[in-house]
Parts: C-alpha cells; structure tokens; sequence
C-alpha cells in the first residue's frame, strides 16, 4: 500500500495470515486503509524469510520510500534495532529511503495514525551498533520458564493480548528475563484448548488457564513474584 509520504508500506508480525486475530485485524485495517493494505501484511510467525523477499521486490522496484511496520507484540527496542539493521544491510546505497516503527495491532486506528506520522520513523542509517555477541545467542537468566500458547483456539480465546500484558506486567514487577524471574516461549498448540487460554511454568510443570486481565494480574503477583502457585487457575484432568 501507499501513502502521502511513502511509496510502500509493509507490516510483519505473528499471526497476521491465520485465525481470528489475523481476522479481526485485516477487516478493521481494510476498514481504515483500504483493501490494498492486505497486500501489504508479512507474517514472520515461522521467521523472516518472506518478509525478506518481499523487501528485495520493493527495492528492485524502486518502490521508496519504504515503511516497515513491526507489529510484534513481544518485540522490543533489539528487536527494532535487529530489524534496522537487516534493512541498512539489504537496502545497501538505498537504506537512507527505508524506514522502520513499531505498531499496536490491537489498536488499529492509533496504527493507522502512526504511519502518516514520519517523525515518529526510525531510519536505517543510524542504527545503535549491535554487540557481537547477541543477548539472544545466550540463555537468559531466570527461574522460571513459561510456555504461552499461541495455538489457534487460544488465539481465539484471547491469549494475545494477554500474553502482551503478561509481558508488561511481568516488566513492571521487575520480573521478565532476570535472575529469579520468568523467560518466556511462545508455543503453538499445547492443549487442552477447551480450557484455555494455556500457559504452563516449568519447573513445577503447573498449568493455568489464564483468561482474563485479573487472572494476569494474580499470576503475575502469587506465582512470580511471591512464589507460591494459584490453585484456582490451575487445570484439571477432566
């Protein structure tokens, strides 16, 4: 797709070819930006791959400036800077015409703003020199390991924004990938669907059925940081 400032913009993300959240967010996107906007949409859930193609096609065209949209909700400013990155070296003489930013997929209107808002682009010039060696080449610190499902019938239960705020609760407790905390995987199905959405902890091997805020918010404040499991999120053998 195209706006006022760029000649293409592409979005990549998780989940945005399948499901329901992959529904709901390209109707409310063709909503507010028009059919074209699903030519435009990458999924990245099993890698990059695709999203790398596409971006050759667009500079071999010369389709530029160029906007990519990071709509990943477990991204971060690495991940923005990874992406940067990848971009300087694929756009090569070019990369001053490609610019990246992070987008909410939950909150299609603010995402609908924010591409016509080129001062709040990062371009791929100037990207902050990335160590050597890679936080994400090492196991991170933490105690706990949580797996969060991503399977289609959690999806639709839910789990994404949930996971999303996990995430930030997590952060907010001083909790999220460090000594004593909690490092989190994205799974796909892990069942049982009918009682998700679906998230075990290991080392205990406790698995909850977490599905709403509140739930998030008790989980976050008994099990990681008091240290003691929720019984009543607990799953049962049916």
């Amino acid at each position: 797709m195209k706006t006022a400032h760029y000649a293409r913009v592409l979005f990549a993300g998780p989940d945005l070819n399948q499901g329901s959240f992959a529904e709901l967010l390209r109707r409310q996107l063709v909503e507010r930006l028009g059919a074209a906007v699903l030519d435009a949409l990458c999924d990245t859930g099993a890698g990059h791959d695709e999203l790398w193609a596409r971006l050759r096609n667009c500079l071999a065209a010369g389709e530029l400036p160029l906007l990519l949209v990071d709509l990943d909700p477990l991204g971060g400013s690495q991940q923005l800077d990874w992406l940067r990155d990848q971009l300087k070296s694929l756009a090569g003489t070019q990369a001053e015409r490609v610019f990246v930013c992070s987008g909410d997929a939950e909150d299609v209107p603010a995402l609908a703003a924010l591409i016509q808002q080129p001062e709040r682009h990062l371009d791929c010039l100037q990207v902050p020199q990335l160590p050597a060696a890679h936080a994400w080449s090492c196991i991170p610190p933490h105690h706990y390991r949580v797996l969060l499902c991503n399977g289609p019938r959690c999806t639709r239960r839910g789990a994404l924004p949930l996971w999303k705020m996990l995430r930030e609760q997590l952060k907010a407790a001083g909790k999220l990938e460090c000594a004593g905390g909690v490092h989190l995987t994205r799974t796909q199905c892990q069942f049982p669907c009918d009682q998700g959405p679906t998230l075990s902890v290991y080392p205990s091997g406790a698995w909850y059925r977490v599905s709403s805020e509140a739930d998030v918010r008790r989980l976050v404040q008994e099990q990681f940081v008091e240290g003691r499991e929720v019984a009543e999120l607990i799953m049962r053998q049916a």
